[in-house]
């Protein structure tokens, strides 16, 4: 703890020297089991004329203290945010004082909720709209979750769906769905908790699939539909696109880890061992002579005496393959049950670290029977190429979303619960009532 109080007091001595600039960065932590990064945005970032981003910081480490998406060692991993803000700061000369935390893990979970109110003989108005988004909201009431996302789905007025802005329409009925996004209560505050040891200000969770689609999905594609997979070292999320909205969330508790931990009992070897084989000879697909290749992976234990494990590369294959593939259809089996509309034209793009290994892409081709593709960080033309892959594609989502939307019925600062005001470009006030919360939801967004 003496190391994070240090930390503390020299993030606080910092803080003074950047004044108030500071307020205006925004700055995207990606909680992974695998590795903890940080993006950084200045305030001139944004450039709306291509709704690009320019990213002054950027910096990762080595996770601790998080297993399967969730803190197992608060200290460790509260050292890991530190570490890589820290990082990040430097690279951007700038310092931060609070952060958006975007994860898969707090076992993410969607829901709708729809609501529908009488109209009078006028046009549809603003308080006609604010009063619609208003009762949606009150009733999302969830034992033991956290709602960490309120999007409007779709406005209908007298069942005639699909309205982007019904304002000045007429008709007897408002209908609105909202889709609700929550979290496992104890890990929402688990994250609150963090980043006070690291005197950081907690500013809203944004969930992994959601940001690594809004980095990763072209406008058609979310328009036409869209399933971003993001394959995590811990897990592996879900987030589904259509008519331009985000219209389901889920999560798995399988990801690249679970492959890794496979290797190591297979071939009797050790994790870092098994982590390393992966990277370096992993692959999903059957190649080439796999069968005459052989590799080495060093053995458990201290005796100096044992050799080497020495295994032919098919039986790494043998090993990941069944993994991904056991993975990928249960993605595909929630989705059906889920009953989410999943058009058989719908896009399939991979995101995060794990999606990365050799045949990943081939296999999700086969379970899904649908072209598939690799996402990257798009529009960020400045990334450096080792921050530009699928497993940077959620810190990067984060930003375009504080940039360019979709904004949301109540903020994310409003929803984690802080008391400080918002930034000029999210003029929700959180002690304001619900109607009125609403109704500044109206004027950022139609």
């Amino acid at each position: 703890m003496s190391n994070l109080r240090d930390r503390r007091e020299a993030r606080d001595g910092l803080k003074m020297l950047s004044g108030q600039n500071r307020q205006h960065l925004v700055a995207a932590v990606d909680l992974g089991a695998s590795k903890v990064g940080c993006f950084i945005m200045k305030p001139d970032g944004a450039k709306r004329e291509d709704r690009s981003i320019n990213v002054a910081g950027v910096a990762h480490v080595r996770s601790n203290g998080i297993r399967g998406g969730a803190i197992i060692n608060m200290d460790e991993a509260a050292h890991a945010i530190a570490q890589a803000v820290e990082r990040a700061e430097n690279m951007a000369g700038a310092s931060v004082s609070g952060v958006v935390i975007t994860t898969a893990g707090g076992q993410l979970a969607s829901h709708r909720s729809s609501t529908t109110i009488q109209l009078s003989s006028r046009p549809i108005s603003d308080h006609d709209l604010s009063r619609a988004l208003a009762l949606a909201v009150n009733q999302c009431r969830f034992l033991g979750r956290r709602p960490i996302h309120l999007l409007p789905v779709a406005w209908s007025v007298d069942g005639a769906r699909g309205l982007r802005d019904p304002r000045n329409m007429f008709g007897r009925s408002l209908s609105l769905d909202l889709l609700v996004v929550t979290m496992s209560e104890s890990a929402f505050q688990t994250l609150g908790h963090c980043l006070e040891l690291v005197h950081l200000q907690f500013e809203g969770v944004v969930a992994a699939p959601f940001a690594s689609a809004l980095a990763a999905l072209e406008d058609d594609e979310m328009d036409l539909g869209a399933v971003c997979i993001d394959m995590g070292g811990g897990s592996t999320s879900v987030a589904v696109f259509g008519d331009g909205s985000l219209l389901h969330v889920d999560s798995l508790a399988v990801g690249g880890s679970h492959v890794t931990a496979d290797i190591a009992r297979g071939l009797s070897t050790t994790i870092a061992g098994a982590e390393r084989i992966k990277t370096l000879h992993g692959s999903a697909i059957a190649s080439a002579n796999e069968d005459r290749e052989m590799i080495e992976a060093p053995p458990r234990g201290d005796d100096p005496g044992a050799g080497a494990v020495i295994a032919p590369r098919s039986l790494l294959k043998g090993i990941i393959a069944p993994r991904v593939e056991e993975t990928l259809e249960l993605v595909r089996e929630r989705l059906k049950a889920s009953g989410v509309p999943f058009e058989s034209g719908a896009s399939i793009v991979l995101t995060g670290g794990a999606s990365q290994l050799v045949g990943v892409r081939e296999v999700a081709v086969r379970v899904f029977d649908r072209p598939v593709r690799l996402g990257r960080p798009r529009r960020a033309p400045h990334l450096a190429e080792a921050a530009a892959g699928p497993g940077f594609c959620a810190a990067a989502g984060v930003l375009h979303r504080s940039a360019f939307g979709p904004r949301e019925a109540v903020s994310a600062r409003s929803l984690a619960g802080s008391s400080r005001s918002t930034q000029p470009r999210e003029p929700i006030d959180p002690n304001a009532g619900v109607l009125q919360r609403a109704a500044g939801w109206l004027r950022e967004n139609l």
